[in-house]
């Protein structure tokens, strides 16, 4: 791969990242087709540094960050100079109009507050019975041997329990297949690579993605949310009710599978393996002693108990984010300055990523980054301190962190 080093100075100011062309991309095909996007990613930061800019033929500039020490402003900085909206256009037709990425700052805002009530912990509380209730009875059916496919039958079983917990029990025992068929032909043909550039273009997929859109707000009419009411009193839409949901359901549903699927090919691959380290027996006598002091019962407080378990999630999503990539937009130019001590100058205007699956493997902060261990999470390991500091896990995307965070991690438990 030809890697074009640029060192034209701002005016006054520092050096621009390094620059990979997009004709120079073309010689990644093979790795981007055969190992996928975060092993190009990986490549290109050991040979430029975690700061670098790829330019597809001029027209579009992303500009790649990796690390704390170059990611702050990223996180940190106001919707006026680093943006999400921006750079989430792409997911309206999948949340609709006036919703989240297409809402203003402060009606987003709002609309984000009125989620985070709706999983905070008293009122999780209240759908606890109701998880257990699904996976109950979804798991009665198996046998006591066979062979699955996990990644299958956790996104149904998560399915279920998304469905009676956030769209309601008469969805979910009178509506769930054709629901279920709706979700999926949403985020099919609604995230994917054509969409994130031209989301609007007249296509079959498109069509087929405002279609289910189109059909999943008009069931969602009888929820929780119906009489939902802003701060200032506006009663909010059926259109938003019905774009609030679809966003809970896809920030909660596809990280919710996706951490039950890695967490249990995790532990079911370490401890088939020879690793003294058996996390696997030990999330299973964690379960043992948890049934020894309160019997069958489970209840939001004994689903905390669970220590062992949730490093093992935490450790699988750290392994396998649910989201590769997090991006936003430059509304204003601004200057990082990387762990070695370069400084950049970071134009207005550029998409700014980070490659989830890059920072996650870090070596400075991870001790062997490649070696499933969830007992980094414990105490005692000087790592969990930078994790705590440096914000390079997963489960953030555009201020909606929580979302996909405290009823997944519930859900997947």
């Amino acid at each position: 791969m030809i890697l074009q080093r640029r060192r034209t100075l701002h005016k006054n100011g520092p050096a621009l990242p390094p620059v990979v062309s997009g004709v120079s991309l073309i010689a990644s095909l093979p790795t981007l087709l055969s190992k996928g996007l975060p092993a190009v990613i990986q490549g290109l930061h050991k040979k430029l540094g975690s700061v670098f800019t790829i330019s597809f033929l001029g027209l579009k500039k992303v500009t790649f960050l990796i690390g704390p020490d170059v990611t702050a402003h990223f996180f940190q900085a106001p919707e006026s100079e680093i943006s999400a909206a921006d750079a989430y256009k792409f997911t309206v037709p999948i949340f609709g109009r006036g919703v989240v990425f297409d809402a203003d700052l402060i009606t987003r805002s709002k609309q984000i507050s009125l989620c985070l009530d709706v999983i905070k912990p008293m009122n999780l509380r209240s759908h606890v019975d109701s998880m257990v209730h699904e996976v109950e009875g979804y798991f009665a059916q198996w046998g006591q041997h066979g062979v699955c496919d996990l990644t299958h039958e956790m996104e149904h079983v998560i399915l279920l329990i998304t469905n009676r917990c956030l769209l309601g029990k008469q969805i979910r025992e009178n509506m769930f297949e054709e629901v279920a068929t709706l979700i999926d032909e949403l985020f099919k043909n609604g995230l994917n690579l054509i969409a994130l550039f031209f989301p609007y273009l007249p296509i079959k997929p498109h069509r087929q993605r405002d279609r289910a859109r189109a059909r999943l707000g008009e069931i969602i009419h009888d929820t929780g949310f119906v009489d939902a009411t802003y701060i200032d009193g506006r009663t909010m839409s059926e259109s938003e009710i019905a774009g609030l949901l679809v966003s809970m359901v896809f920030a909660g549903q596809h990280t919710s599978s996706n951490a039950s699927t890695w967490t249990g090919a995790c532990l079911l691959r370490q401890g088939a393996s020879s690793n003294t380290n058996d996390y696997l027996a030990a999330a299973i006598d964690e379960q043992k002693r948890i049934m020894e002091r309160h019997g069958e019962h489970l209840d939001y407080g004994i689903l905390q108990e669970m220590v062992t378990l949730h490093c093992c999630i935490k450790e699988a999503l750290r392994m396998h984010p649910p989201a590769t990539l997090l991006i936003r937009h430059a509304r204003k130019g601004f200057n990082v300055q990387t762990r070695e001590g370069n400084m950049y100058g970071i134009p207005k205007g550029h998409t700014l990523a980070i490659c989830t699956t890059v920072s996650n493997k870090l070596p400075y902060i991870y001790k062997d980054p490649d070696v499933y261990d969830p007992s980094r999470f414990g105490p005692g390991r000087e790592e969990t301190k930078l994790v705590a500091n440096s914000r390079t896990l997963p489960l953030v995307l555009g201020g909606m962190s929580a979302w996909g965070r405290t009823m997944p991690t519930c859900r997947s438990r």
